[in-house]
């Protein structure tokens, strides 16, 4: 599982000879089912869990039990609730398993002894941030400059691998619009 961590951290960062076996000293395995909660609303966000295989998403409740899904994670990508991990403030988001899945978890607790014997982390950390924020952005962009069928097929051509794998219900929260809208929209896609 390490070796799948450090290809990707060193697409953005050089790491040095032995940073694998680092990061096996720092990071934790862990695996979820189907539905397992990464992380409860109400409860501070402690850890970044990449994704070595599977699919999770943050969402949070409205006080209408409506849930409103913020952001998607597959493979290579990570997942947390940052304000909570950096702030210590109990998260508003709930962190969920869509599929069996398989992580490495960083600990808040030990990320800065990580990055003191591998600062390359820093950088990645910032360069992931960064594409985090720009996409965040561009999603918010999305939802309130465009139709409904255009967030639809922009998200289809972006993460057409997604389509498969994410409940229908979800992904339309996603998109900012109902289930049957969403299956209005595939109908006349055919």
């Amino acid at each position: 599982m390490i070796s799948e961590l450090t290809a990707h951290i060193e697409k953005f960062a050089p790491l040095p000879e032995g940073a694998g076996d680092i990061l096996q000293t720092y990071l934790e395995r862990r695996s979820y089912r189907r539905k397992d909660l990464l992380l409860r609303a109400g409860h501070i966000c402690t850890a970044n869990y990449f994704i070595i295989q599977g699919c999770c998403r943050t969402f949070q409740v409205t006080e209408k039990d409506t849930e409103l899904t913020n952001h998607f994670a597959i493979e290579n990508w990570w997942i947390t609730d940052y304000f909570s991990l950096e702030s210590g403030k109990p998260s508003a988001y709930n962190i969920q398993a869509i599929e069996d899945t398989e992580c490495m978890v960083l600990y808040r607790d030990r990320q800065d002894e990580l990055f003191e014997k591998l600062p390359q982390l820093e950088r990645y950390f910032r360069i992931i941030s960064q594409r985090a924020l720009a996409a965040a952005l561009q999603r918010v962009t999305y939802i309130f400059g465009n139709t409904g069928e255009e967030r639809y097929d922009h998200f289809r051509q972006l993460f057409p691998g997604f389509l498969q794998r994410v409940p229908q219900y979800m992904l339309a929260s996603y998109l900012g619009f109902t289930a049957e809208f969403l299956s209005r929209i595939r109908a006349k896609r055919g």
